[in-house]
């Protein structure tokens, strides 16, 4: 693809895919950026550099290696282990580790590419990465977690380091497994560094990193809000998802007087038509965190309904899918664009299908990529790492107030760039062409590497 003037969507998605042809979650994300980045490139001829968008689907690195380890019963299991380092010219590689059944290469390769433009979005020296393995911690003892942790960093180690890739937690790898996996890099490395996010406040870790991708939704949310002359005040809000990004969303929909009235898990939801407020979201996390059980608890204890399936059924102002990819599709849509939904932020990644952002657009639903809306996490990774290399340990409202100002200029990037005629932001566009803007600048920067 040497010709840039004549380059099309389609033709760049077939080299994709035949390339990849295994890979539908990582063919689904490129298209998602690449059907905006296209046209932009065709029409701005310093990006016309010959192998730029080849590269940049391409990652720099993918290691996978096997990890053994030995079950309370002294049974042997063996999963795999993967880092896709997707990009660095920003800085370091940045991204989270993912313990889940589900995870393959695919997956890996999506989340590594999304986390490239997400962590562009934010302003900050990161590059883009993704990690983890098919192991599932749930129902797991603490000892067996304990010892998969430390047999999976004794191979990770030797791709990390506080200047090369600094990984965080991300599903299925919460402050205990970061924990287990900082003591073992620490034990093997003699050092104690910024290695590892969302660590421990007794350690290292920064004040708001667990509330940070859930109140970054939020706040997000608002601004969208905010661009029609609205706030998120008396909103009623459909939470997909009562897992960290799900609890800290909520918790920061009822502190701005919004109405919370769904959760979910894989069984189905529960609809609260009084609200979820801070006692009963205190019980979701106790439930979800300390006692690993079900949601439907949650109708059972204060006897709502409960329902299987997804919660996209139910009228709502604001809709924050934070569960997983994929989870809403272009029926889904239709029925939150039916029931008068203003705007659709992505608190997980890529939980709308390419179906249903089209149904947002056609039918006038503001909708945000996960890429801009769900960055605050990866933001205060980035203030954590400052705090680290700095000895510091920055408090509370300090750290807030510069999620909420990293999450206004994510907000801006999307207006400069996705603003229409017609006063509208188109999110999608204006968060992939913001993002990708800084990548580009600093790869023709660095050569042909």
């Amino acid at each position: 693809m040497k010709d840039y003037d004549k380059i099309s969507l389609d033709d760049f998605m077939d080299y994709v895919s035949d390339r990849d042809p295994d890979q539908p979650e990582f063919s689904q994300a490129v298209h998602e950026v690449m059907e905006w980045v296209i046209p932009y490139v065709r029409e701005n001829k310093d990006y016309h550099i010959t192998g730029l968008l080849e590269r940049l689907v391409e990652p720099e690195q993918v290691i996978t290696f096997r990890v053994p380890w030995q079950d309370d019963k002294g049974h042997v299991h063996v999963n795999r282990g993967y880092r896709v380092q997707f990009n660095s010219c920003l800085g370091p590689f940045k991204g989270g580790l993912r313990f889940h059944p589900s995870v393959n290469l695919s997956i890996l390769k999506f989340l590594g590419f999304e986390q490239v433009f997400k962590n562009s979005l934010t302003g900050l020296t990161l590059g883009g990465a993704k990690g983890g393995s098919d192991f599932n911690p749930k129902g797991k003892s603490d000892d067996e977690i304990m010892r998969f942790c430390q047999s999976f960093m004794s191979e990770l180690h030797h791709y990390i380091g506080a200047d090369t890739d600094i990984p965080a937690g991300d599903i299925g790898v919460g402050g205990k497994e970061i924990g287990y996996l900082y003591g073992q890099y620490k034990r093997l490395t003699g050092s104690f560094s910024g290695i590892l996010t969302g660590k421990g406040l007794s350690y290292g870790g920064s004040l708001v990193r667990t509330q940070s991708t859930g109140y970054g939704t939020m706040y997000f949310a608002d601004y969208m809000l905010k661009a029609l002359d609205d706030s998120a005040e008396g909103k009623t809000v459909a939470i997909s998802g009562s897992g960290n990004v799900a609890q800290y969303t909520c918790e920061k929909a009822i502190q701005m007087g919004a109405k919370v009235v769904t959760l979910s898990d894989s069984d189905g939801f529960i609809y609260d038509k009084d609200g979820i407020d801070e006692e009963k979201l205190a019980f979701v996390i106790d439930l979800k965190n300390e006692r690993q059980g079900r949601i439907k608890e949650y109708a059972e204890k204060y006897d709502v309904p409960f329902n299987e399936g997804r919660p996209w059924s139910v009228a709502c102002d604001i809709a924050a899918p934070c569960a997983t990819q994929n989870e809403l599709d272009d029926k889904d849509a239709k029925e939150l664009a039916k029931n008068g939904t203003r705007i659709v932020v992505e608190g997980a990644n890529m939980p709308c299908t390419d179906k249903a952002v089209r149904v947002f657009k056609e039918k006038g639903v503001a909708y945000a990529p996960g890429k801009a809306s769900n960055a605050g996490g990866v933001a205060v990774s980035g203030l954590e790492m400052a705090q680290n290399s700095q000895r510091q340990s920055w408090s509370f409202e300090d750290v807030d107030k510069r999620l909420k100002e990293i999450m206004k200029s994510i907000h801006g990037i999307c207006e400069k760039y996705g603003g229409e005629d017609n006063g509208a932001i188109n999110y999608t566009k204006g968060a992939n062409i913001g993002g990708f803007i800084r990548v580009a600048e600093a790869m023709k920067a660095q050569g042909v590497v």
